[in-house]
């Protein structure tokens, strides 16, 4: 945890909520996450999921653990859409610093319900970005990738390369089949 990370963990709400040293109307929790309804929703049913061990943003989280508060929101999407809230869409949603909206900040996952004419909206103003600099932009990308190494983990080195099945290719047997 950076030193950012740990003196904003005194303090900080989603700390307290986690140890339950705080109210919330909680929908789940397990050693690593809780999920709890939003104090102020966006749209009813409107919840957050939380890793308990305090991370400002993206920068602080482990891998692990990110993975687990992903995992943890789709359930939590799929429980919505099975809900009687009987909502018509989901968002999820993550803001991770201030220009991103981010205003709590212990990283946490926004799972929201979206009901038609429920008012909330996220309509920016698109502007078709040229080739060369969408180009340029994909370079900076990759170069941090190079320098930090940041996709090679062992969750991906356990899984291996992409079977032919999982690319949509036929296996040796199933050619010879359809040739026969």
């Amino acid at each position: 945890m950076t030193q950012s990370a740990t003196s904003a963990a005194q303090g900080c709400i989603f700390c307290a909520i986690a140890a339950r040293q705080a109210e919330a109307s909680v929908v789940y929790e397990d050693e690593t996450v809780v999920a709890f309804m939003d104090l102020n929703p966006v749209a009813p049913g409107h919840l957050l999921v939380v890793p308990r061990e305090h991370a400002v943003g993206l920068e602080d989280i482990d891998g692990a653990t990110s993975a687990h508060v992903w995992s943890v929101g789709h359930d939590m999407a799929r429980a919505l859409r099975r809900s009687s809230m009987r909502c018509e869409g989901i968002n999820v949603f993550l803001c991770d610093g201030e220009a991103a909206f981010q205003t709590v900040f212990h990283f946490h996952l926004h799972v929201i319900p979206r009901y038609a004419g429920d008012g909330w909206t996220i309509i920016p103003d698109p502007v078709e970005r040229e080739r060369r600099l969408l180009d340029s932009d994909a370079q900076a990308i990759k170069d941090a990738i190079a320098s930090t190494g940041s996709l090679v983990t062992s969750a991906h080195a356990a899984v291996g390369p992409l079977s032919d099945r999982q690319r949509g290719s036929k296996t040796p047997s199933e050619v010879s089949a359809s040739e026969g």
